[in-house]
This record gives C-alpha cells, sequence and structure tokens, in this order.
C-alpha cells in the first residue's frame, strides 16, 4: 500500500533494513513527491551527511534509481533527477493497458471478501478526499486502489512486474494531480470495483483499460502543457 516515508529525525541508517534500501527509499519518495524536481542535481557528499551513511550505499541506491528512471547520472555533473515527459507517460501507458486490464480481469475472479472491503475503504476515503478538495490525498488513495487490484489478481509474477512500474506511476499521478477532479475519477474506479466484485471477468478487463487510456489521454495533455509552460519565452525581436 501507501510507502511509508522514513523519519527524517532519525539516521537513514538506524533500521534493520539495509542502509542502500533505505536510502533508495527516501530519495525514490522525494523525487515523487516533488520534493526533488526534475533536473535537479544530486549531490553525493550533501546526501551522505544528512543520511549519515557513506557513499557506497548512497550509490547503490542511485545506481538503482537510475535503472528505474528516476534519475540520470551524467558525467562531471553526477545524479540529476530525471524528467518525465510525454515519451515516458506513452511507454508506461502502453505496458499499463495491458497489464492492468489482465489484473483487474484475474480479480475479478480471485479477490478475498478481504481485498474487496479494503478497495471499498479506498474508494470511499478518495471520493471524500477530492470533494473536499484534498487532491494529493486523492492520488494517494488512487495509487494504492490500483496496487490493491494487482494484489487481488493473485499471480506473483504480475505483482513482480507491476511493482517497478509503480513508483512511476505514483510520479505520474503526482505531476498530473490538478486532473483529479473529484466524480470522473471516483466514478470509474467504483464501475470497475463493480465489476470486479461482481465476477465479471470480461468487464473488469474492459472497465480498466477504458480507464487506463482515459487516463493516457489527460496525463498527456496535461504534461503537454506543462512543457509549454517551462519552455523559455522567445528573446525579444527573435523569429
Amino acid at each position: 500500500m501507501t510507502t511509508r516515508r522514513p523519519d527524517r529525525r532519525t539516521p537513514i541508517g538506524d533500521t534493520h533494513r539495509s542502509l542502500r534500501d533505505r536510502v533508495h527509499e527516501e530519495l525514490r519518495e522525494r523525487i515523487i513527491e516533488g520534493e526533488y524536481s526534475a533536473g535537479r542535481r544530486l549531490v553525493e557528499r550533501e546526501l551522505a551527511e544528512e543520511f549519515g551513511v557513506s557513499r557506497i550505499p548512497l550509490r547503490e541506491a542511485m545506481q538503482r534509481l537510475e535503472s528505474e528512471g528516476f534519475l540520470w547520472v551524467q558525467a562531471r555533473r553526477g545524479a540529476v533527477v530525471a524528467d518525465f515527459g510525454t515519451e515516458g507517460a506513452e511507454h508506461l501507458f502502453d505496458v499499463r493497458e495491458k497489464l492492468e486490464g489482465l489484473a483487474a480481469g484475474l480479480a475479478a475472479r480471485r479477490a478475498t471478501a478481504v481485498q474487496l472491503r479494503a478497495m471499498e475503504r479506498l474508494l470511499a476515503r478518495s471520493r471524500k478526499a477530492s470533494e473536499s478538495g484534498r487532491l494529493r490525498e486523492a492520488v494517494t488513495h488512487n495509487a494504492d486502489f490500483h496496487h490493491l487490484i494487482v494484489e487481488a489478481s493473485g499471480n506473483p509474477l504480475l505483482c513482480d512486474l507491476m511493482a517497478p512500474l509503480d513508483s512511476r506511476l505514483r510520479r505520474l499521478f503526482r505531476l498530473t494531480s490538478e486532473l483529479n477532479d473529484g466524480d470522473p475519477m471516483c466514478g470509474e474506479h467504483e464501475r470497475l470495483y463493480e465489476a470486479i466484485r461482481a465476477g465479471d471477468e470480461r468487464q473488469a478487463e474492459e472497465r480498466a483499460r477504458a480507464h487506463v487510456a482515459g487516463t493516457r489521454a489527460a496525463a498527456l495533455r496535461c504534461l503537454t502543457a506543462r512543457a509549454t509552460e517551462d519552455r523559455p519565452a522567445p528573446e525579444h525581436g527573435t523569429a
């Protein structure tokens, strides 16, 4: 479900998990939440001092984040937070549409009563947050809802395949959170849940794919608009 962020008052190494995993989780969450925006340079010395770790686990964590598409490691400049542009979103949605459709169909066949109740709670929280204008909170619940559908598929291999996409999806949801305007997103999720609860595999798969396709179109519009806004204005007198 939702990733719990480490307490920053505690050194990153004060845990039973590996230092690399702790640093990886913290850096990834900061990128997802927008604390580290695209193009920001991450200085090893500063991060190692802040986290209270040596540079070895830090470099290992950065290498993992690079493989996941969150960082670019450049000669001389070091690690830089990667941008999430329209091309990356297209690639993500190409894969996500197929896999989430499969997950929804399997969930309609295999979801347990406990998992269905958990979906209901997430949908209720998402609608309440959306209607109250707490869009970032709604985004978290929406991402958790999709994650729970994958878990409910009961297919460990599918879960493994979707896991690397989950963080990228959460980052995209954060970047396009203004698209979550309440009823449309909640309504689509609720209709998808109804198909899963009814055990209708075909309907669940179709609704999941339609939902992803709609999300793709909206996200690409948002990313295109952001790219236009970020583009420098032409200098006076230039064509």
